[in-house]
Formats: C-alpha cells, sequence, structure tokens
C-alpha cells in the first residue's frame, strides 16, 4: 500500500512505501535535505513533520501507513 508524502514549502508529491526511510524518499522526490553521517548521529537531516510535536531526523524515520507532511527542513548547528 503506497502512501503520499508531501514536502512544504516546496510543494512536491511522491508516493513511498511504509518503512521507507524520509530521506531516500526526499532524494528520489529531488528534495534536497542536508545530512552528514547518514545513522542519525549528526542530526543535521532533522525536519518537521505535521501533527509531531519534535522534528525527526529523516535518515532514520519511516514513512508510516497514511499521509505525512513535511513542513520544514530545520537547521541544526552541529
Amino acid at each position: 500500500m503506497s502512501v503520499t508524502v508531501l514536502f512544504l514549502p516546496d510543494r512536491i508529491t511522491v508516493t513511498a512505501e511504509p518503512g521507507e526511510r524520509l530521506l531516500s524518499v526526499a532524494a528520489r522526490a529531488g528534495v534536497s535535505i542536508p545530512t552528514s553521517c547518514l545513522r542519525g548521529a549528526c542530526y543535521v537531516c532533522k525536519v518537521e513533520i505535521e501533527g509531531q510535536a519534535n522534528p525527526v531526523r529523516a535518515c532514520l524515520e519511516t514513512v508510516p501507513t497514511e499521509l505525512l507532511t513535511i513542513v520544514h527542513r530545520c537547521s541544526t548547528t552541529v
């Protein structure tokens, strides 16, 4: 079952499979999310997801089974 992922403010929509990592989905959609380590240690790839209180790391977070809206790519100081 495919899930729609919407990247704002880019307004880019892509179809993804549940369990797929957000960083991979973004790359496939042509959305740039900065990253450094690909293991979650650097926190550079944090994104805000609509309906969630805290930012998540795109390299670790996976697509859920329902519509997902990425509202903002965070800037972090490492």
